[in-house]
């Protein structure tokens, strides 16, 4: 009697085992929902999704043509902005043909392996672009305090590795995410509430133990954003401290005005990243359509206007961007 008890106990959490991961081989995939609660909106939605996702191509193609076709752009700032672009490139093309294709045609099926791949390269992307941003800091940093050896301290060798490193960081960090989200089990209904797949909302799914998940994802947001944003404000803090010195307001002002654009960038990228992060993690009285939104256009709103506020405010890049559209005819 104690024998057929033992093994009464011990099968069931082996049959539960078996069944969980049969529905997981059965069920291999994600439905996404879109935008909870506002289904009857989500064709309106798409619309200004659309233009953000077109603005994002054509802008940072532009930018990347430019520099790529130019030699004379071929300086520490601009090869830095296109990497930018690049980046900006991948991670609107990460995120924005799926959601249109959830929000316009209700294409809410993604295949298991397809959304660990889009999740991996949002997240390692977004890593990438905060690197670029601090490489664009020390490149002001050396420009403004130390110009005579501008282009000997960041020649083209040392930004070749800058990027690679960059890339390498990105790709190492966040490696481990479909990696551990592997290791889950899903059991209940493979339901996301968002329009791509976001790690924390793949986690919340899983009815395994989640805590090596939502720690490790914790620590690289908070490694990553934290460490970038100190790089940036000592960058910055030294930056002030050499024009403060700079006597006569208009030369301070035009060494402040070569920051310009590069602020506006990094304000753009890490207000709503860093607004949506809290909201998510903290914000539980937040509707949830609302973390969704901002999920998106933390995604969609920087590839699209970071060439915008370069063009704008850069005259070298805009008088190419110009000189090229003259050539074809289109001004």
């Amino acid at each position: 009697m104690i024998f057929v008890s033992f093994l009464s106990s011990f099968s069931k959490p082996l049959t539960m085992a078996l069944s969980n991961s049969s529905w997981r081989l059965l069920q291999p995939s994600f439905f996404l929902m879109g935008i909870p609660g506002l289904e009857e909106s989500q064709h309106w939605i798409a619309m200004p999704l659309s233009v953000l996702y077109l603005f994002a191509v054509m802008g940072n193609v532009t930018i990347i043509f430019i520099v790529w076709t130019d030699p004379s752009l071929h300086q520490p700032m601009y090869l830095f902005l296109a990497m930018l672009s690049g980046i900006d490139l991948v991670l609107a093309s990460s995120t924005a043909p799926k959601t249109l294709a959830v929000l316009l045609v209700h294409a809410h099926e993604i295949g298991y392996t397809v959304c660990l791949t889009q999740m991996f390269f949002i997240h390692a992307f977004s890593s990438m672009e905060s690197g670029v941003l601090v490489a664009m800091a020390l490149d002001r940093y050396v420009a403004i305090c130390h110009p005579l050896h501008h282009s000997t301290i960041l020649h083209p060798g040392i930004i070749g590795r800058i990027g690679m490193a960059v890339l390498v960081r990105g790709l190492l960090l966040l490696l481990p995410f479909p990696i551990l989200l592997r290791r889950l089990i899903f059991c209940q209904a493979t339901v996301i509430g968002h329009a791509y797949c976001e790690h924390m909302a793949v986690v919340k799914l899983a009815c395994s133990e989640t805590t090596v998940n939502r720690a490790y994802g914790l620590a690289v947001a908070l490694l990553v954003v934290g460490l970038d944003v100190v790089a940036i404000g000592i960058s910055y803090a030294f930056i002030l401290q050499t024009v403060l010195k700079v006597p006569g307001g208009e030369a301070r002002l035009k060494a402040f005005s070569t920051c310009g654009s590069h602020i506006c960038v990094i304000l753009i990228f890490y207000v709503p990243g860093i607004f949506s992060f809290l909201t998510h993690r903290f914000g539980h009285h937040v509707p949830h359509h609302v973390h969704v939104l901002l999920a998106t256009l933390y995604l969609l709103v920087p590839p699209a206007l970071n060439p915008l506020v370069y063009g704008v405010k850069t005259q070298q890049i805009r008088q190419r961007v110009l000189r090229v559209f003259s050539l074809k005819g289109w001004i």
